[in-house]
């Protein structure tokens, strides 16, 4: 039987392998610069659950040509061309067009300075995305595109001009007008919008704007989020976003404040293998600065109010936020779900879209304004930005109304942090470079030290065991080590549930690293731990008491029909699978193991009430908000 280690080893050989077969590919002539090279469909497979392909997603890896199209009468331009907000939708017009065409499209390109018509010529920068074609369309990717068609008179014409009348007075030329809305968010730099024709298969330029949209105030606090920083729950980390590099202030409670500390990060600091990842090239942006500041003398349970910023920059506006439970005492609400990204509010193409996470964000945020969560866990594939870095403010906007006022706890997941040769356990080009340096720097988490993102933090009657599945785990590594000591010392007089928690799962109908099983179940049946939360895997499953594959023991059914576990006779964890909070859904097969009990592919999250003798968690449907599945932990 070959080793762990060897076999991890072999697949990271493979993984370099066959980043050296593909360029060696490109040294084969293209007959057709406009279709994607047979090695490109070879590894759509290989790259599905990295990139996965999409016409838009491979604009980069296109060859561009200005569009020969001699009409004299096309324009594009903005409704509005003021500064934009930090927040708005923008109406881009066409004009002038003879012959409306499906594959019309616009995009918005930031930075405005993006060279549109050429970038660099090395094919082999652009594998990582799965396509091979001569040239990269832009030295930036297109933050978004959209069809014109998307205007319902487009392509009939409906809105005409006329731009050349006869000697009768009559219309001799007739064109067309198109419009799209794009929604925008400050992302800093400034933005410019481009005309194409061809599509996203084969574009050519037709025309771009004028003049770039400058943001008004690029300096601007935004994206503020709490997060932790110990089990006292006596002082919360806000995290935000600025242009500004100057240290700023947050103001909170009876006139306290507090002074941020400014960290950035730049392209140097992302991973590369044999060619350059999206993050070091062209899926690049300037995050601005990162700043965070720690809100001390608070009380647990209660609620404040804050504001970040300085005279100099704007101020945030006034957000009221909650204190969790301090550790020890006696009820926790909490929301816990896995693998949700973003999509565009706007239904333009984007990079990568979660197509649940509208709904899911949507349906927390209700739940959060309720009053009826104390704090929230997401653990893993936090933005899905995967090397393209814009698409962290965008994810950064969108939690926004659940982040910012209550505690908002992570894990990292693969398309955080996996990356060939960065010291990542599994050696996928998933973060597509990442690495985890921007995730570490957006969501601070009380970890030992950098890159090694574990942690353990005590709230109400819980304590939370939160891992990196990403990193070494296997007997007598520094994180093995670390998740032995630390569920081995929590005070069950104080914190009676232990839930264990990370990304990758170790039980799932379709499929789970055995290794990983191996390796860390027996510590859980050692230390007694309760309840055991995964994502990565795009559903909702419920196991039974499982061990080593094995139903040690069953839930009953209580008054109401629900499965109860009754933990004061220990038996083995209760796991679950919450990955369903955006990602693509993942469907079950007909065939089940016999440790399967439930198993749900619906958007959603669960829901969490622990008091001191009862764990309950609820599988919440986010488009219908009904609780598709109901099951308790008990403890006497």
């Amino acid at each position: 039987m070959i080793s762990s280690q060897m076999e991890q080893r072999l697949k990271h050989h493979a993984c370099k392998l066959s980043f050296i077969l593909l360029i060696l590919f490109l040294a084969i002539p293209s007959s057709s610069s406009f279709e994607l090279q047979p090695p490109v469909a070879d590894s759509t497979y290989l790259h599905l659950n990295y990139t996965a392909i999409s016409d838009f997603r491979v604009l980069n890896r296109r060859t561009l040509i200005q569009c020969p199209d001699p009409n004299p009468y096309l324009r594009i331009n903005v409704t509005d061309d003021a500064d934009l907000s930090d927040d708005q939708f923008v109406t881009v017009n066409v004009g002038g067009v003879l012959v409306p065409s499906e594959s019309d499209w616009i995009a918005m390109i930031s930075p405005s300075y993006s060279n549109v018509t050429t970038c660099l010529e090395s094919e082999a920068y652009y594998i990582q995305t799965g396509d091979t074609s001569a040239l990269p369309l832009l030295c930036h990717y297109p933050v978004k595109a959209k069809y014109v068609s998307s205007d319902p008179d487009y392509l009939s014409c409906k809105n005409k001009e006329c731009q050349k009348y006869g000697n009768n007075g009559d219309c001799e030329v007739t064109t067309c007008i198109g419009s799209v809305s794009f929604h925008v968010v400050n992302i800093r730099t400034d933005i410019e919008f481009v005309f194409f024709a061809g599509g996203f298969s084969t574009p050519c330029v037709l025309m771009r704007t004028d003049a770039p949209l400058k943001f008004s105030n690029p300096t601007s606090p935004l994206y503020g989020h709490l997060s932790s920083i110990d089990s006292t729950a006596t002082s919360m980390r806000l995290t935000w976003v600025s242009g500004d590099k100057e240290p700023q202030q947050v103001e909170y409670g009876d006139g306290k404040s507090q002074t941020s500390q400014v960290a950035t990060f730049s392209a140097d600091d992302m991973c590369s293998s044999v060619v350059p990842s999206p993050a070091k090239d062209f899926g690049w942006h300037d995050p601005g600065y990162i700043h965070t500041a720690v809100m001390t003398g608070l009380q647990p349970s209660t609620s404040f109010k804050y504001k970040y910023g300085s005279d100099a920059v704007g101020w945030s506006g006034e957000t009221g936020f909650r204190t969790p439970p301090a550790g020890g005492s006696d009820e926790l609400k909490f929301l816990v779900f896995g693998d949700m990204g973003k999509a565009p509010l706007d239904d333009s193409a984007e990079h990568y879209i979660q197509p649940g996470s509208i709904s899911v964000i949507k349906a927390m945020t209700e739940e959060v304004e309720s009053g009826n969560v104390d704090s929230i866990f997401h653990i893993g594939d936090i933005s899905y930005a995967t090397g393209f870095l814009v698409e962290w403010d965008f994810f950064l906007h969108l939690i926004t109304p659940l982040a910012s006022q209550v505690t908002y706890m992570t894990a990292t997941g693969n398309h955080e942090r996996d990356y060939v040769d960065s010291g990542s356990w599994y050696p996928g080009p998933d973060s597509g470079g990442e690495c985890g340096v921007p995730y570490e720097a957006y969501f601070p988490m009380p970890t030992p030290e950098k890159d090694k993102p574990w942690y353990s933090i005590e709230q109400g009657s819980v304590h939370f065991t939160v891992i990196s599945t990403e990193h070494d785990w296997t007997e007598q590594s520094e994180q093995y080590n670390w998740m032995k000591k630390d569920m081995a010392s929590v005070d069950r007089s104080k914190t009676p549930w232990l839930i264990f928690t990370g990304h990758r799962p170790m039980y799932s109908s379709l499929g789970a690293d055995v290794r990983f099983l191996q390796v860390v179940e027996p510590l859980l049946l050692d230390n007694k731990v309760d309840l055991v939360l995964f994502g990565h895997v795009h559903n909702y499953e419920r196991t039974c008491s499982v061990y080593n594959s094995e139903c040690l023991a069953m839930p009953t059914k209580d008054g109401n029909g629900i499965d109860t576990y009754d933990n004061s006779n220990y038996t083995a964890p209760v796991q679950a699978i919450v990955g369903m909070a955006g990602f693509s859904l993942d469907k079950f097969s007909d065939d089940a193991p016999s440790w399967s009990l439930k198993r749900i592919s619906e958007f959603g999250y669960v829901r969490a009430h622990a008091s001191k003798d009862e764990l309950s968690l609820e599988f919440v449907n986010s488009n219908t908000k009904d609780v598709e599945d109901s099951f308790i932990v008990t403890k006497k």
